[in-house]
């Protein structure tokens, strides 16, 4: 496992990398000139940085390959991730796609052998050259399937965190700072429940609500938990301060009404346009959200700030373009994602929201974009990039899912979620041998 080393390379890949080319800015024609598709999945919604940026990437692909037709399907960020490996099993997988990082996804699929090893390519493209030392993590997985080392089994092209979007005109309104300490966020949610607002936009039935679980976790955890818990460096006691802290701090926010209890029935979806429509002050979750707000919302004024009284958050580079093994059209597919990591694509990454890894710094022009990016580099000078809670373990998004809608529902304690989520990251550690 590859510590990250945020400080020189992360932050530098998000912005300084202006010296370094694409690879190829006009990728080589296809070798038959008979009529070909390329079939190509994501999940990013149309207004998000990376939809745009991408599409502008198939409009060019096309261009510089007229014998070729980009087949789009736009997919659900769920429906992947449950049916990924069933898809990438049969005649009917993609030539490429966006794909969730870690060892419990992309780890997972390189072992059970679904994922095309891209390492030739990735040296011969210099795709390697624009994507240093810890935003390489993600990318690499060794035979079994743990993330770091091994081979390239996806490129990502962009980079993302969880930080805390907030309603500025809310925040003036009820007189509420924005917090630098931990303390005086807990202060600002008291004040907009004391005045009948519940402060945090969430989502149980979906990613977000762990996420905070795991921020409040994060609070109280230092780089070796980390790497024990992410890297398998170590034992991980999920009674121990930081797991127990959060689950805690967790439940005790929805008993003093900072969530909404109805939010355990909630996606992902429905938490970010009621923060965009204005009925919430606060919302926590990641840069992947950031371009479509700042499109969509026109009515308020809003910002962004890092989660006060950590040193570390949820984040690491990018979903990974994948190539998967019963590819049709690999050469096509290692094209496309040379196209995503040229200037021209990578710029308007940036200037739309995104955390691009291979901008010229000077191209970015967008005053909200260069918040966004500036926040980046502040979190991974620190190192402070913690990965996702759902990644040690195969199946584990789901047991956190449940886990998180029962301390929102208040129907076990959190003692008793925490051994839930205990056994699944224990019997996965058997199975790999550690």
């Amino acid at each position: 496992m590859v510590k990250l080393r945020g400080a020189a390379v992360l932050a530098a890949a998000a912005l300084a990398l202006a010296a370094c080319g694409s690879g190829s800015e006009s990728p080589s024609p296809a070798q038959s000139n008979q009529p070909r598709t390329l079939k190509l999945w994501h999940y990013e919604s149309k207004d998000s940085a990376m939809a745009k940026a991408w599409a502008e990437a198939i409009k060019k692909f096309e261009a510089s390959h007229p014998n070729v037709t980009v087949k789009f399907e736009e997919k659900g960020f769920e429906q992947i991730q449950k049916t990924a490996s069933m898809v990438l099993n049969s005649d009917e997988a993609p030539d490429i796609m966006e794909y969730n990082k870690g060892n419990a996804t992309a780890g997972l699929l390189s072992k059970q052998g679904l994922l095309t090893n891209l390492s030739e390519e990735v040296t011969k493209r210099g795709w390697d050259k624009l994507l240093p030392g810890g935003l390489q993590t993600t990318a690499k997985y060794d035979d079994r399937g743990v993330m770091g080392a091994g081979n390239w089994y996806g490129v990502p092209n962009y980079g993302e965190f969880v930080m805390v979007y907030y309603n500025k005109d809310l925040f003036d309104k009820h007189k509420v700072k924005v917090p630098t300490t931990f303390e005086e966020l807990t202060a600002g949610l008291d004040t907009f429940v004391k005045a009948g607002v519940t402060p945090i936009a969430s989502a149980g039935a979906e990613y977000p609500a762990q996420q905070i679980f795991y921020q409040l976790a994060l609070t109280k955890a230092q780089k070796p938990w980390l790497e024990a818990f992410q890297s398998y460096k170590g034992k991980v006691d999920f009674h121990g301060p930081e797991f127990t802290y959060g689950a805690d701090a967790f439940a005790d926010w929805v008993k003093k009404g900072y969530m909404a209890k109805n939010s355990a029935g909630l996606k992902a979806e429905d938490m970010g346009v009621a923060f965009m429509n204005g009925k919430f002050p606060i919302m926590i979750s990641g840069s992947w959200w950031y371009g479509r707000v700042a499109s969509t919302i026109k009515d308020f004024e809003w910002g962004h700030f890092l989660f006060p009284g950590a040193t570390m958050s949820p984040g690491s580079s990018g979903n990974l373009w994948v190539v998967p093994e019963n590819s049709k059209n690999k050469d096509l597919a290692y094209d496309f994602i040379d196209i995503t990591m040229s200037k021209d694509i990578q710029n308007l990454l940036g200037n739309s929201g995104g955390v691009p890894v291979a901008a010229d710094p000077a191209a970015i022009t967008d005053a909200k974009s260069k918040e966004l990016i500036e926040s980046f580099n502040k979190l991974t000078a620190a190192d402070g990039l913690a990965f996702y809670p759902d990644w040690p373990a195969p199946g584990y998004y789901d047991v956190l899912v449940a886990g998180i809608q029962n301390l929102i529902n208040g129907s076990k304690t959190p003692s008793a979620v925490l051994d839930e989520i205990a056994k699944p990251y224990e019997d996965n550690l058997a199975d790999i041998g550690n």
